[in-house]
């Protein structure tokens, strides 16, 4: 008796048979978005029992000190009241729930918090209702629908990760765009197609193909169209034949709206993620499940699909909207210069018996060869705030 085929791959096997191939942003999108069988409409799994875990899950020492850095750039904005605290990608809400604990040392932050979470995951929206139980709390879907008339503070931890990239490959004959299609097998495997003059718009709407789900085509068009053609980028023409380049208008349009929003409202946004610090070429597409990497097409909306952030991208887009956006820091030197050291030698003078749970904790966070360089800090902010640690780098 053989396994019944999952549903949303039956179903991308059917559109890609009927209409041709799919653009990797299309078919990104579609297993984790669809609201059917898309990963995180259905069946997102956080920390160690889950699919993969994020710093937050690693130790509370991670959104202490996010929150003491936020009530620190707060109190250099001069102390709005009130102003949005915001967070996108709130995961499960732990960390959201670190950083308000954090913020009680300052009551005054607390009070002129207008706490909001974007997230587009029901499921995440429930986890994070229970952990921030008893706690006013607003959710938008995107972030403009969160009010504009206010100064933002602004956290997105492993948000960049979760938008999707256009990858180009270089042939022989030049640079073809990969896609998805079929094998000689009838099953999804990648493939390439030439790169032709229209502009990005057109192209993707003829690698989309077939009908998409309407939550998949919400989320594609909540992004600005870019105006460049599908073209990698210019400075990847002496790479060899194979060399793979990542170009994401996703990434780089969230950079914009932040901003524009930052220039006109005021306020700093923080962005945490593994990615590149300085342009370079790769295939960044991954699938995790079960802590474990798998091919991003082996099973369609039952893993978590990521690409790299291109920290680069992000910060050139939010400059030409008008904000500052200096060059990223590592993870491990951002938390260390917060004063993680001395937190985890506090809590390990409280509590002896987790000594060295809490010494694991923090080389996982701060290590060369755990998070501590992979990851790293972006910071965009209005001209002139000089949040901390980034003063001097604009």
């Amino acid at each position: 008796m053989s396994l019944r085929e999952p549903a949303l791959l039956g179903r991308l096997k059917a559109q890609i048979a009927q209409d041709g191939p799919i653009s990797v942003p299309e078919y990104f999108t579609r297993c984790l978005h669809d609201p059917r069988d898309g990963y995180y409409a259905n069946r997102p799994a956080l920390g160690s029992e889950g699919d993969f875990i994020t710093a937050p899950g690693v130790s509370q020492m991670f959104g202490e000190l996010i929150g003491l850095w936020l009530m620190e750039t707060w109190d250099r904005m001069g102390r709005p009241a009130p102003f949005r605290l915001v967070e996108m990608g709130p995961g499960d809400g732990t960390l959201m729930s670190d950083v308000l604990r954090a913020a009680r040392l300052l009551p005054a932050f607390l009070e002129a918090a207008d706490l909001w979470l974007v997230e587009v995951s029901p499921v995440l929206r429930a986890a994070q209702k229970d952990k921030l139980a008893g706690v006013s709390v607003s959710w938008a879907g995107r972030l403009e629908e969160v009010p504009a008339d206010a100064p933002l503070l602004l956290v997105a931890n492993e948000l960049l990760d979760c938008l999707p990239a256009r990858q180009f490959v270089k042939t022989e004959g030049g640079w073809a765009e990969r896609v998805v299609g079929l094998g000689e097998d009838g099953e999804l495997a990648f493939g390439l197609r030439s790169l032709s003059p229209p502009p990005l718009g057109e192209a993707a709407r003829r690698a989309g193909g077939g009908a998409v789900s309407a939550a998949a085509s919400d989320i594609l068009k909540s992004l600005p169209p870019p105006s460049a053609s599908p073209t990698p980028p210019p400075w990847g023409e002496d790479l060899p034949a194979g060399a793979i380049l990542e170009s994401s208008p996703a990434q780089a349009a969230l950079g914009s709206e932040l901003g524009h929003r930052l220039a006109r409202d005021g306020g700093a946004a923080l962005l945490i993620d593994y990615g590149r610090a300085a342009p370079e070429a790769g295939d960044t597409l991954q699938a995790l499940r079960a802590h474990q990497k798998e091919g991003p097409l082996d099973n369609p909306g039952q893993a978590d699909l990521t690409v790299w952030a291109d920290f680069p991208s992000v910060l050139d887009a939010a400059r030409q909207a008008g904000a500052a956006a200096p060059p990223v820091i590592g993870q491990g030197d951002f938390l260390r210069a917060l004063g993680i050291e001395a937190r985890a030698q506090a809590l390990a003078a409280a509590r002896p018996d987790r000594a060295d749970t809490l010494a694991r904790q923090l080389d996982r966070l701060t290590g060369a060869a755990q998070m501590g360089d992979l990851f790293k800090v972006a910071c965009l902010s209005a001209p002139g705030l000089n949040p901390p640690l980034f003063e001097d780098e604009a």
